[in-house]
Order: structure tokens, then C-alpha cells, then sequence
């Protein structure tokens, strides 16, 4: 995929006239990373926009005790910085990590505030998109309080599947590799919680493999888990 067609399908860029669009791929920068190699650091300055083109990216953020933990993953399309990128003097407050072989088109500040200021439009698109993010935020925070550890991890599988999954023979293949831990850390559980609830989910034979292989094999009776009200 040419960053052209990247910054053609974005809706955010969808209102940019073609010599706008046209100065956006100019001004951009790819960057390929390897496998592990970090985009951006927990405190770094935010200083460029980044959009994933290729592979697959994970938003870590380090914990009081030094652990770092996964909060979300990205698959080429996804956005990531654009708050910082719009709002004066950010840090980063994660760390942005390659999980396999990725490459992510970077957009300085400047050059984005430049072309905003040009186009009101795309700020209106930009302010819709962080209300989604915020909404997203305020969603996820919601889950935790209140939704059950089953409900969470249904919801996070159901996600996964839905955004990476390969149809196979046996079922949706999650085309990245998560640990256990990984999925702890996105639906906010403890480790031995997500592996209890994992154990009864193959025992149930919802899911096959190992968090690192795995397959979901009944999508509609976990989307029935992750939409169950609480009792």
C-alpha cells in the first residue's frame, strides 16, 4: 500500500483537497521497525503524528513497580499521538512497540497544525476523532468498574477477532502474538483470573490453541458473553 492510498482511505484526511494531500505525503517520513524496536518512549516530547501502514504495534505503559503493561493494540489503518500532536507541549504517556516487522508514516506537529489551519474542516475531524477516543476511554473505564472478568475478556476476544482475525478451517485466527499477560493487562484482570477464564473458554470450546496461536472457534457465543448484562 503506497502512503498515497493510506492518506486517500483515512477518514480524517477525507476532506483534504488533492494538492493537500499531495504536501501530506511529501512531508511525511516512513519508518520501518524491527520486531521489539520501540516507535516512541514513556516522557519522550510528542512531536510527529504517526499513522501504522504495516504489521502491528502495542501501546505499552509501565506500572509503579516497573512492569510494563499492555493497553491496546494497533493494526495498519489505526492512528496513534494524534492528541499530542494537536495539544502544545505532550509527552508521550506510553511507549509505542513494534510486534513484528512494521513500518508506521510519521507526519511532524508543524505540518499538521499547517494544513488544519488551512482546512477547518479536517479540524472538525480531528475534534470527532478525539471525542471518539475519549468516548472509547470513558467506555473502557466503564467495563472495569462494572463489567464481569468473563464479560471483559468475551468483549476483548470478540474485538481481537473481529479487527485481526484470519478465517481457517477450525475458526477466527488472531494474527498476532499475545501472551497471556497481554491479555490480562487489555481487559484488566490478573493473570491467574484471565487464565482461569481462558482454561473454561477452551473447556468450552470456544477458543483453541495458546494465547500466543490462537484461534476463536465459536464468535457468536462469545459476543452472547461479552453483551450479557449484569445479574
Amino acid at each position: 500500500m503506497s502512503n498515497q492510498s493510506v492518506f486517500e482511505t483515512l477518514p480524517l484526511f477525507n476532506c483534504l483537497s488533492n494538492a493537500d494531500r499531495e504536501e501530506l505525503e511529501r512531508q511525511s517520513i516512513e519508518l520501518s521497525c524491527r520486531k521489539d524496536e520501540f516507535i516512541f518512549r514513556e516522557g519522550d516530547a510528542v512531536e510527529w503524528f504517526h499513522i501504522l501502514k504495516e504489521g502491528s504495534v502495542k501501546c505499552v505503559q509501565s506500572t509503579p513497580e516497573g512492569r510494563e503493561v499492555t493497553l491496546k493494540v494497533l493494526m495498519p489503518g489505526d492512528l496513534f499521538c494524534c492528541e499530542g500532536s494537536v495539544f502544545n507541549g505532550a509527552l508521550h504517556p506510553g511507549c509505542a512497540q513494534a510486534m513484528d516487522n512494521a513500518k508506521v508514516i510519521k507526519i511532524s506537529r508543524k505540518v499538521l497544525l499547517d494544513i488544519i489551519q488551512r482546512n477547518p474542516e479536517t479540524a472538525i475531524q480531528i475534534i470527532r476523532y478525539l471525542g471518539d477516543r475519549l468516548c472509547e476511554a470513558q467506555d473502557s473505564a466503564k467495563a472495569f468498574a462494572l463489567d464481569s472478568a468473563e464479560r471483559r475478556l468475551a468483549s476483548l476476544l470478540v474485538n481481537l477477532a473481529t479487527k485481526v482475525g484470519t478465517r481457517e478451517p477450525e475458526g477466527l485466527r488472531l494474527n498476532i502474538r499475545l501472551t497471556r499477560q497481554d491479555f490480562a493487562d487489555m481487559a484488566g484482570l490478573t493473570l491467574e483470573t484471565t487464565s482461569r477464564i481462558m482454561s473454561r473458554f477452551k473447556k468450552e470450546n470456544l477458543i483453541v490453541g495458546t494465547a500466543c496461536h490462537l484461534i476463536v472457534r465459536d464468535l457468536g457465543h462469545l459476543k452472547t458473553l461479552s453483551s450479557e448484562s449484569l445479574t
